[in-house]
């Protein structure tokens, strides 16, 4: 997010001291395409600040039987937590993928309970544990 802030605040530089040269349709253009990268970092800064808000959602002292926002499961097939996507997450010798729960597996884990099958992409899986 810092980062974020900072290429906003250097756009936002860029267009207060841009002074109009001679050169009216270059200055024009120039201003046109700091618009539309400040438009661009704004959008990737409301979705940081999405992620930021889901991840505060996350009770890691609460325990669950069924898999919730914040649960890590083990299944026969591959480990997750549910929490926001970010892909491959490697723990020692352990590989988690972390998933939405707007991803189709996420959706698919919801509520599920150690013991449960699932089918994904044409492979089935049991669900062994829930932390």
């Amino acid at each position: 997010m810092e980062t974020i802030n900072t290429a906003i605040s250097e756009i936002q530089e860029s267009l207060t001291s841009e002074t109009k040269s001679s050169a009216g349709d270059k200055h024009e253009t120039s201003r046109a395409m700091l618009q539309i990268e400040r438009e661009k970092i704004g959008n990737q800064f409301a979705e940081t600040q999405k992620l930021k808000h889901t991840l505060s959602k996350i009770k890691i002292t609460k325990a669950s039987n069924a898999v919730t926002l914040g649960s890590i499961v083990y299944t026969t097939q591959n480990n997750y937590f549910v929490s926001i996507s970010i892909g491959e997450l490697k723990i020692n010798d352990l590989t988690f993928y972390a998933v939405s729960l707007n991803t189709p597996i996420g959706k698919l884990l919801l509520s599920k309970r150690i013991g449960d099958e699932i089918v994904f992409r044409n492979e089935k899986f049991e669900v062994t544990d829930i932390i």
